[in-house]
């Protein structure tokens, strides 16, 4: 009885063993499958920043970072200036409805002549006048440049939430079916009530979709040459965004002059 109690115990240990053996194997699979999902979900965030515009280490995100990245078009970056804000825009006493008044863009890459509208926008073409001659645009940059779209400056900011600090009246434009073409400049805004000093000249047919909800400012007459250029500028993704419109190199707003003539 005392070999067959032993070859039991024996038995009964080998078994354990065998137990324990296999709970490891089962243990060892649990964590590399663990693991390998582990694994998928870091490679899919990582996909899907990249994919949603996760911030990007050559991209700026603010005006400091425009002014720290090589200017566009081989030129000189322009002095930069400090932030103005105002209470409201002045009324332009020689800015009327029968006024004809251009707005000449120097950029980086060139000059953009606008003729303006103040028949139709007048509270518009004051504001982008008086802002003007204030010297508000000067030094700002082209914060947004959007293929077959927009390009897009008036933030001192330079992310897209700047302003002068006032709002002017909605105007939109008053036929249902009115399209942004190619040329067109107008008003960037957030919605109804929310028109500052952001505008955007349209360079490409993708601007069509949108619904006549910017305020008009009037359309270019002169430099598709500049904007050319300017669209040819590298850019990338900007943070929280699909959209590849964030500017690798700087296209500044040197200055912008504004001339009045009554017809």
């Amino acid at each position: 009885m005392s070999d067959r109690r032993q070859r039991q115990k024996e038995q009964r240990a080998a078994k354990r063993e065998a137990e324990r053996k296999q709970e490891q194997r089962r243990e060892l699979g649990r964590r590399l499958i663990t693991a390998f999902v582990f694994g998928i979900v870091v490679v899919g965030i990582f996909a899907v920043s990249g994919i949603f515009g996760g911030p990007s280490s050559d991209t700026p995100t603010s005006y400091d970072g425009f002014r720290e990245q090589t200017t566009a078009c081989g030129a000189e970056a322009p002095p930069s200036e400090e932030v103005m804000s105002f209470a409201s825009p002045e009324p332009q006493t020689d800015v009327n409805g029968d006024s004809e008044v251009t707005a000449t863009i120097t950029t980086s890459c060139g000059e953009i002549v606008i003729e303006l509208d103040p028949a139709n926008y007048p509270d518009t073409v004051n504001s982008f006048v008086f802002l003007a001659r204030e010297g508000y645009f000067d030094g700002q940059v082209f914060h947004r440049i959007a293929k077959d779209f927009v390009i897009q400056g008036g933030d001192p900011e330079a992310d897209g939430t700047g302003g002068p600090g006032y709002i002017i009246e909605d105007e939109f434009p008053v036929d249902d079916e009115f399209t942004y073409e190619e040329g067109t400049v107008a008003m960037a805004n957030r919605g109804t009530r929310s028109t500052g000093s952001q505008f955007f000249i349209v360079i490409g047919d993708d601007a069509r979709h949108l619904t006549p909800l910017f305020n008009v400012l009037g359309e270019m007459v002169s430099g598709q040459d500049t904007l050319e250029r300017i669209a040819e500028v590298e850019t990338g993704t900007a943070p929280g965004s699909v959209e590849q419109s964030l500017p690798r190199e700087t296209v500044y707003i040197e200055s912008i002059s504004i001339d009045v003539a009554s017809s």
